[in-house]
């Protein structure tokens, strides 16, 4: 027999009001050392004007591939490789093209666009990154969401990514009342998973906002 549930109910288990997708931070703390000249007009304000203009982005998913092992017409299915997804960055295009230039940028030094030659040392071309999911309130299941910060309630870091692919911008004479985006798909080695009570300020690998526990490889 299964207990009727109300809305009050309901209403009782939607811890802060629930989670929302607008709600979020992306940051790319540095830029690696073979691209670090196209991080344009100096790294805090990139990282800021990148912040800004990230406009969307994804918590990643978790995937564990199945192997099917055969036995008398029937399979059983086993654990197999652990993968990740490529990532991917919605930006937003302004008038001096600093975010786009960058990518670019950085993706030239992996590959030239003129004769193919490029950095070869992983270290100098891949750098980390961070998503999070912020809170409406101050702080977790707050019941007001007045103040100047918000709480950080999930944290993904990225380890050793570097684009893959910056999207075409299309043109058209058609498109009205519409600003510029473009995306970054990521090439990801494997991320972390964690919480945090700090409120979410600018990201380095030594910072609180960037620990992440307890950590999930």
């Amino acid at each position: 027999m299964a207990i009727t549930k109300t809305l009050s109910d309901f209403k009782s288990r939607l811890a802060g009001g629930g989670a929302r997708p607008n709600l979020f931070e992306v940051t790319l703390p540095n830029f690696p050392s073979a691209a670090k000249e196209y991080w344009t007009e100096g790294d805090n304000e990139s990282q800021t004007k990148f912040s800004f203009l990230c406009k969307a982005a994804q918590l990643p998913a978790s995937t564990v591939a199945s192997v099917p092992v055969a036995f008398r017409g029937r399979e059983l299915k086993v654990a197999g490789e652990r993968t990740f997804d490529p990532w991917t960055v919605t930006i937003i295009n302004d008038e001096d093209f600093g975010l786009r230039t960058s990518f670019e940028g950085w993706m030239n030094k992996i590959s030239k666009l003129n004769d193919a030659t490029g950095v070869t040392s992983p270290g100098s071309y891949m750098t980390n990154a961070y998503v999070k999911q912020l809170g409406r309130g101050f702080e977790k299941f707050s019941k007001t969401n007045t103040g100047g910060n918000s709480s950080v309630l999930r944290t993904y870091q990225f380890y050793d990514i570097w684009p893959s692919n910056v999207s075409a911008i299309e043109l058209s004479y058609d498109s009205t009342n519409t600003v510029e985006e473009f995306t970054v798909e990521f090439q990801v080695q494997y991320f972390s998973i964690g919480t945090s009570e700090e409120v979410a300020t600018s990201d380095d690998d030594t910072s609180s906002a960037a620990t992440i526990e307890p950590q999930i490889q």
